[in-house]
C-alpha cells in the first residue's frame, strides 16, 4: 500500500502534467505572453520582489526608484515566459530559427580539440538553452541541478531536458546512486566527470555560503569555486555563456566566451582570481540587460 508521502507525490505530479497540458494548448508565443502577464500581476505581491527591489538598490544606488521598479517588472515578464517554455522544450528547439549562436566563429576555433570543459553561466533570459551550441556541436554536456525531492516531478523533469543535456543531469549534494550527501561526494564526482573529458554546465550566480567573497557590484558576494576549482585542478577550459531573450518573443541569442584560469604556485589565490573575474562578466552582462537576470534570487548574505 502507497504511503502518504508516496500518494501526495503522484498527487502533485498529476497536478503538474495537467499544467503542462494546459500550457502546451495555444501556440508558444501565446502561452509565454499570458503568462509573462500573470507573473507581472501576481509576483509583485510575494516575498521575492521585496529581495529583488533590495538587490537592484545595491547593485544600482543612483538609479531612480521608478527605473528599478520597470526593470524588475520585465524581470517577472522574462521568468513568466521562461516557466512555459521550459513546459515547451521540444517545441523550441525544433525550430532552428528560435536560438542565433553569437559566437560560432569562436567556438569553431576549437571544435574537436577542446578537451574536458566546465561552462558557467548565469540566470538570465532563458539560461535552460546556454549549452544548446554545445550539444549540437556533439559535446554531449552534463550539468549540475539542484534536485526536486519529489521523485516523480524530478524524474520527468531530467527527461525533459535530456536533449539539452545528454551527458546527464548530476544532482547538486546526492550521490548517483540516490543516497543523500552534502557537498564532498558530489564535488569528487563531478571533477572525475570533467577529468575523464566530459563537458559540465554550472549556474554559477547565486550566493554560495561554501564560497569565497569576490566583488559583485562593488559588494563581496560569497560565489561558487566549484568551476574554477575543477578547472585548475584537471587543467580544463572554462566556457562563459549567456542566453539573450530577442524582444519579448521565444526567440533568443546565445554568446559564448572563454574566461582565463589562473594558474600560478598559489592554488587557493588562482580559484579565488578565477572566480572572481568570472562574477565581473556576469556583473558586466547584467549590466547590459538587467531586465533579464533573476534578481530575486539571493546574492548577498
Amino acid at each position: 500500500m502507497p504511503s502518504l508521502l508516496d500518494i501526495r507525490n503522484r498527487l502533485e505530479y498529476g497536478l503538474l502534467r495537467l499544467i503542462i497540458g494546459i500550457v502546451r494548448l495555444p501556440p508558444l508565443e501565446v502561452s509565454a505572453a499570458l503568462s509573462a502577464r500573470m507573473w507581472q500581476l501576481i509576483a509583485p505581491y510575494g516575498r521575492r520582489q521585496r529581495r529583488a527591489l533590495e538587490n537592484i538598490a545595491r547593485a544600482f544606488p543612483d538609479m531612480a526608484d521608478k527605473e528599478r521598479r520597470r526593470i524588475i517588472h520585465a524581470m517577472w515578464g522574462n521568468l513568466g515566459r521562461v516557466m512555459v517554455e521550459t513546459m515547451q522544450l521540444d517545441r523550441l528547439l525544433a525550430d532552428p530559427s528560435r536560438i542565433e549562436f553569437a559566437s560560432e566563429r569562436l567556438f569553431n576555433r576549437y571544435r574537436g580539440k577542446t578537451g574536458p570543459a566546465v561552462a558557467i553561466t548565469l540566470h538570465m533570459g532563458n539560461w535552460e538553452l546556454t549549452a544548446w551550441p554545445m550539444t549540437q556541436s556533439g559535446w554531449h554536456p552534463a550539468a549540475v541541478y539542484r534536485l526536486v525531492k519529489n521523485p516523480y516531478v524530478d524524474r520527468y523533469l531530467r527527461a525533459q531536458r535530456k536533449s539539452i543535456y545528454p551527458g546527464g543531469l548530476l544532482a547538486r549534494g546526492m550521490d548517483y546512486e540516490g543516497d543523500d550527501s552534502e557537498g564532498k561526494r558530489t564535488a569528487r564526482r563531478i571533477t572525475d566527470f570533467v577529468r575523464q573529458g566530459g563537458r559540465l554546465g554550472i549556474v554559477s550566480d547565486l550566493y554560495d555560503r561554501n564560497g569565497v567573497p569576490v566583488p559583485f557590484f562593488g559588494h563581496p558576494a560569497r560565489s561558487t569555486i566549484v568551476p574554477a576549482m575543477i578547472a585548475r585542478r584537471v587543467g580544463s577550459r572554462v566556457w562563459m555563456a549567456r542566453c539573450l531573450r530577442k524582444g519579448s518573443s521565444s526567440r533568443f541569442r546565445i554568446e559564448v566566451k572563454e574566461l582565463k584560469v589562473q594558474r600560478t604556485d598559489n592554488a587557493a589565490e588562482d580559484i579565488k582570481a578565477t572566480t572572481a573575474a568570472a562574477q565581473a562578466q556576469f556583473e558586466a552582462w547584467i549590466r547590459e540587460a538587467p531586465e533579464q537576470w533573476m534578481w530575486s534570487n539571493r546574492r548577498w548574505s
